[in-house]
């Protein structure tokens, strides 16, 4: 059978929904917020996705050594374009709230203050496995000088926005987390260049933050970011201008939505090996509108099951490769797993799908639920303290003035 075989990924969809049915089952739903349910719904799909390329990149790379695409437009489309439709999310929500901005300013303090508690603690839990992993390896023996250590982890620690290097002279670090982390510095340029996408609606942020969103983006055209990646975002900033117009909302509600949604998708993946090329971003782009027109693929987008599985998004695509390098290397070690058949290989894959699942969604309400939660305390503790510094009395010489 071959290891790029379609039913391999079908079984392992099924075995992430079961897990997160059961999940529902005994938690409860999530709740539903905002405007755009579907989206919630497809972020766990996306990060499953790059979970199952991954897995189909792991099983060449044990028998070539070479960390490349699969030979499968297939499990190649699960991870690019599954990489370009979280990019689109990122720049339909924010840019959204950029729109909005016209009538209700936003709170650019609090913006980033959740940023950075959405994605900085379950990085940092994250980064803590990967030195333990090291340290592993290693057999706790120190390879390099303390320097150049100490250089390497905060490279890693900035999200790889100056690179990843290997740690303690390990060259294959960055493949503990499958390379994941390579999309990271995009999210965070399109965060602080967005005090500069509010001047477009005419809503002129606070001096600071602007000043921050030119720096950013000036800092970023000098990282030689893909362009293919910039225009994902774009296609994400298209899709929330759109979705205002009443015309397109209607097309995304018909009978007929779901089969161009889908259409397009098949289109990508049979036409193309890879997603980057403008056609391919058109169809993903065209694909996304109508999700967040409202197309919600006869329900299946909104159940709770894949809002359950949309909820650990996040922690599924940061934590999976750790997973995966741990059982796969740790674990069975490389030269048991190479020995593998396919059919073999992919039911160890099934075998850890509940445990990505059932990892990810205790570090979702153990480590980025409760952060996400201190969003108004934090932002209310800064905003007073700033106030109390702004009235502070200047002192000069000993004396007040």
């Amino acid at each position: 059978m071959s290891p790029v075989n379609p039913t391999f990924a079908v079984l392992a969809i099924l075995t992430a929904l079961a897990t997160c049915f059961f999940i529902t089952k005994k938690v409860g739903p999530p709740e539903t917020e905002g405007r755009y349910a579907s989206i919630d719904g497809l972020r766990g799909y996306l990060a499953f996705a790059v979970f199952l390329h991954h897995s189909a990149v792991w099983y060449f790379y044990l028998h070539s050594g070479k960390w490349v695409v699969p030979p499968s437009n297939l499990y190649t489309h699960l991870g690019q374009t599954s990489v370009a439709l979280f990019f689109m999310i990122t720049g339909f929500l924010f840019y959204t709230k950029i729109i909005d901005s016209r009538s209700r300013a936003i709170d650019w303090q609090k913006f980033f203050i959740s940023r950075l508690l959405r994605l900085v603690p379950l990085y940092l839990f994250a980064m803590l496995l990967l030195v333990l992993v090291t340290v592993y390896r290693s057999n706790g023996t120190l390879n390099e000088p303390v320097p150049a250590m100490a250089k390497t982890l905060i490279k890693w620690l900035t999200f790889t926005m100056f690179g990843a290097p290997a740690i303690n002279g390990l060259s294959d670090t960055w493949i503990v987390m499958s390379g994941v982390t390579w999309s990271l510095p995009y999210e965070w340029f399109f965060y602080l260049a967005l005090p500069v996408a509010a001047l477009t609606v005419r809503s002129i942020p606070p001096i600071p933050y602007l000043l921050l969103g030119v720096g950013s983006t000036a800092f970023a055209a000098t990282r030689g970011l893909e362009l293919h990646n910039v225009l994902a975002f774009g296609g994400g900033i298209f899709a929330a201008l759109a979705v205002h117009y009443e015309a397109l909302r209607q097309v995304a509600m018909l009978k007929i939505a779901p089969a161009i949604l889908v259409a397009c998708v098949v289109a990508v993946v049979s036409l193309f090996q890879t997603a980057y090329g403008y056609p391919q971003l058109v169809l993903i782009s065209i694909a996304f509108m109508l999700i967040a027109g409202g197309c919600n693929l006869f329900g299946l987008l909104t159940n709770a099951v894949s809002r359950t599985l949309g909820e650990m998004a996040y922690s599924i695509y940061l934590l999976h490769g750790i997973i995966l390098f741990t059982v796969i290397t740790l674990v069975m070690g490389v030269e048991n797993a190479t020995q593998l058949p396919p059919i073999m290989y992919w039911l160890l894959i099934v075998a850890i799908t509940p445990l990505v699942i059932i990892i990810s969604f205790t570090t979702f309400t153990r480590i980025e639920k409760p952060s996400m939660q201190r969003v108004p305390v934090v932002t209310a503790l800064l905003t007073r303290r700033f106030r109390r510094r702004a009235k502070r009395p200047e002192i000069v010489s000993g004396a007040v003035s």
